[in-house]
């Protein structure tokens, strides 16, 4: 369920911001955007978006780049009303690499 900055733009050309997630979704629907389009829509948390650049803070995009720049994208992205706890963060390396503390 990812999409492309281009789609998401083109999907809400019409959108009246701010606007709330179901706002977005409907519009998206309504200029006929293809499916992946809606459905990385839906996927956003739903708050009210203030401008064209927040929905594309919080859609899932695929611009071909790396783990790291979206885990950044992850990590940057925090509205208010969104729990911490809903927010992807990636796992700590060193934790990765030699496993949890067994207390020592």
């Amino acid at each position: 369920m990812t999409t492309d900055v281009e789609r998401v733009e083109r999907a809400l050309s019409e959108a009246d911001f701010p606007a709330g997630k179901d706002d977005l979704v409907g519009c998206a629907s309504a200029a006929n955007a293809d499916e992946d389009t809606v459905r990385a829509l839906r996927a956003m948390p739903p708050v009210v978006y203030a401008n064209m650049a927040e929905v594309l803070q919080s859609v899932s995009l695929d611009d071909g780049r790396s783990a790291a720049e979206r885990a950044a994208q992850s990590r940057d992205h925090a509205h208010p009303g969104v729990a911490e706890p809903e927010r992807d963060v990636p796992p700590n390396p060193i934790v990765e690499e030699l496993g949890e503390n067994r207390g020592s």
